[in-house]
């Protein structure tokens, strides 16, 4: 209708009387720069008569790829760091002549770039003339010069083209021709960058280093997971560029890795928007997509996003971990892939995890909102917080995973460890949620057959018990728990839980007495498929007899610590001498548990003891991760460049069941892109044996990574490293 204004309208309505712009927030838009400036009015062609013109520009790119460790980035457009000089060769159609002849190099990202948004940036080969970015002649002048160019070390990360520009009394005549591409990354070997390492075997690690491990399973059997990031593979540069410009990051802010990281971390998950990179799904059914476990690496997935630009399905938390860290390292921003065991989710931000249960040892469902997973995974990065008081830079907590939202959207971070280790949770970002990850207190509740309800257990020490990341330069694992917090008991914790709980958080540390009687669970031979003894360990720390009725819950539970199936339930008593340690066996039944197995195969057992004599009571919790049959990798062939080689996948069903509908996939860093192979049935005690030929073109150490999955088997995987040869 004629007197409904549209929205355009109204916009143009409310806005004419602004002259500023809106930021520019899309590295992918390309300006409409013309090929000359006049100055003033125009009155006529650009000059050339007389004037420069460029004929052939060489971007030099060994030697700058070179010195800037850009050699791995498979693209074929130069790449360089900032804060560090890269040379250029430019060719005239004469010899310049510094004292009449003028030229600049033009800078320019984006849309409309301009000056004041460092979106443009001019460089003159007159040292004095220059601001931010510097350059200088590194040879006498001739027809061919060598240029050299030292961007800023805080300029804006992303692809730029470059012009040459020649300054008449009439104008800028700029060469469009010979224009280059370039991309310009954060620097972590520039003392200036922001985001400065200066160990040079960190650095190898944690910027160059293109496959890891990536940790699950629960604390007591940490499992490592191969995982190849791919940060140099063809096409992940752009792809990690477009993920900046859909967080609608503006280019003015791309220098910044508090902001990049943090705005990356959104669109990392598509659970804001439907344009988010991967799809999380906690659920056991995958029907319509990849299971998360089924990924060997980043690779695939930032490319299907990027080509089909609609979010992958599906992830969870070390997937979600595994493509950040690649983003990360892409970028330049040294990163590394974290597991917390043990890690509390706490809906309400008071470093309480609340479990409610009944009297015979059962989650009430209903009541508990509150979580701890099994384990979790996200990213540290590394990088000067400037914006927070001296000496809370360094590795920063970073994570995509959608657990709660931060700002409105679901991300997580950064945020300062060496800050949150302190109990120091008031800075940004999202302090109190990762501290409550680590070091939340587990309060678990009864309720009393008159309604009321009873705390049984106030532990301290079980959130947050291992801490891992990967060795640099090795395949093991690094124990990093005490980064994040102090030993528990210690003074230090308490006065960092103190600290924190100044800033308004709660405790419940004074809620119970000492307990007389300490309880641990320990399972022997938890292979799936197979019958096992839950070995339950009684002490009694006091110098009075205990009679105990205890009873023990089992339930099947998916990794983030929500119960599923009820396995199995026992009742027994113990007597309990002063100071004497009992032990009881509890028999689990593999045809209790194998039909109601989730993605995972963890198991959850409660254990809710009774002291007869005090009526006291308390109570433990045990998550045992079922361990699966494996599969090898064998590397054949003269493992030389140009000559060919084989990798071999080898795995044997050990179960007793039958497993269908079976994918097998192959992938490794730079050299082998990722193949899957299917199987509809590998029966019980057979194997399958899969042979993939390659001839590498590159020499050097390399990665092979192969993973198994099927309904059954989501947690079969292995890695094999081999080293090209010239």
């Amino acid at each position: 209708m004629d007197h409904v204004m549209k929205l355009d309208d109204q916009s143009s309505r409310y806005t004419k009387g602004r002259r500023n712009h809106l930021k520019a927030c899309s590295n992918a838009e390309v300006d409409d720069v013309s090929s000359f400036q006049p100055f003033g009015n125009p009155r006529g062609p650009a000059p050339v008569d007389g004037y420069l013109q460029v004929t052939q520009i060489d971007m030099l790119m060994r030697n700058n790829k070179a010195n800037h460790k850009t050699v791995l980035y498979s693209n074929p457009l130069l790449i360089v760091r900032r804060g560090q000089e890269f040379s250029v060769q430019i060719s005239f159609n004469r010899a310049y002549k510094p004292g009449s002849d003028r030229f600049q190099l033009e800078f320019r990202i984006g849309g409309s770039p301009q000056i004041d948004q460092n979106t443009t940036i001019i460089v003159s080969p007159n040292p004095g003339e220059n601001t931010s970015w510097q350059g200088r002649l590194l040879q006498s002048p001739s027809r061919t010069i060598l240029m050299g160019i030292t961007p800023a070390a805080a300029c804006i990360v992303g692809k730029y083209r470059m012009y040459v520009v020649v300054i008449t009394p009439a104008g800028l005549v700029r060469d469009m021709i010979t224009s280059q591409e370039l991309y310009i990354l954060f620097n972590p070997w520039a003392a200036d960058d922001t985001v400065f390492m200066s160990n040079e075997s960190e650095l190898s690690e944690y910027i160059l280093n293109q496959t890891g491990i990536i940790y699950n399973g629960d604390n007591n059997t940490p499992i490592p997971r191969p995982w190849n990031f791919g940060q140099f593979e063809s096409g992940i540069l752009d792809a990690c560029l477009l993920v900046m410009d859909d967080a609608t990051i503006p280019l003015s802010s791309r220098g910044d890795p508090v902001i990049v990281s943090r705005q990356a971390s959104a669109r990392l998950n598509s659970t804001d928007n439907i344009n988010g990179v991967l799809v999380g799904n906690w659920s056991d059914n995958f029907s319509d997509g990849y299971a998360p476990t089924s990924w060997t690496g980043s690779v695939k997935i930032l490319r299907s996003y990027a080509q089909g630009r609609k979010p992958v399905r599906y992830g969870q938390c070390w997937v979600f971990a595994g493509i950040f860290n690649t983003f990360l390292r892409c970028v330049g921003i040294p990163s590394r892939v974290i597991t917390n065991f043990n890690s509390a989710h706490d809906h309400g931000g008071s470093l309480i995890t609340h479990i409610y249960v009944n009297q015979n040892g059962e989650t009430d469902k209903v009541r508990t909102t509150d979580s701890i997973w099994n384990f979790h995974c996200w990213n540290e990065a590394y990088m000067t917080r400037p914006d927070l008081p001296v000496g809370f830079g360094g590795w920063q907590a970073v994570d995509c995973t959608p657990q709660e939202t931060s700002d409105g959207m679901y991300r997580c971070g950064p945020v300062s460890i060496s800050a949150n280790k302190r109990g120091i949770i008031c800075y940004s970002y999202d302090a109190p949620f990762v501290f409550s990850e680590v070091e939340s207190e587990v309060v678990v509740i009864e309720e009393e057959p008159n309604g009321d309800d009873k705390v049984l257990q106030v532990n301290q020490s079980y959130v947050g018990s291992l801490i891992l990341t990967k060795e640099i330069g090795q395949d093991t694992l690094m124990d990093i728990t005490y980064t994040y917090k102090y030993p528990p008991g210690s003074t230090e914790q308490q006065m960092a839980m103190a600290t924190a709980q100044n800033y308004g958080s709660a405790s419940n540390r004074s809620a119970l007495p000492k307990e007389d009687v300490e309880i641990k669970v320990l399972a022997e031979n938890t292979m799936i498929g197979k019958d096992f003894k839950l070995n339950i360990q009684f002490k009694n720390l006091g110098r009075s007899v205990h009679n105990i009725d205890a009873v023990v819950a089992g339930n099947v539970i998916y990794y983030t610590g929500v119960l599923g199936p009820k396995i199995s339930d026992s009742a027994f008593s113990v007597n309990l001498e002063p100071l004497k340690t009992v032990v009881k066996y509890v028999e689990v039944n593999a045809k209790d548990y194998m039909s109601k197995l989730l993605d995972q195969g963890n198991l959850s057992f409660f254990v809710r003891a009774k002291i007869k004599e005090m009526g006291q009571v308390i109570s433990t919790q045990s998550v045992v991760t079922l361990q699966g049959p494996k599969l090898t990798i064998e590397v054949t062939g003269n493992l030389k460049v140009k000559q060919k080689m084989y990798f071999t996948v080898k795995f044997t069903n050990t179960l007793k069941y039958d497993l269908t509908k079976i994918t097998v996939t192959m992938e490794g860093a730079v050299v082998f892109a990722s193949k899957t192979k299917e199987y509809s049935h590998i029966a019980s005690m057979s194997s399958i044996t899969w042979t993939e030929s390659f001839t590498p073109t590159n020499e050097g150490p390399n990665t092979l990574i192969a993973c198994l999955d099927c309904a059954l088997l989501r947690q079969v995987h292995g890695w094999v490293n081999f080293t090209i040869q010239p």
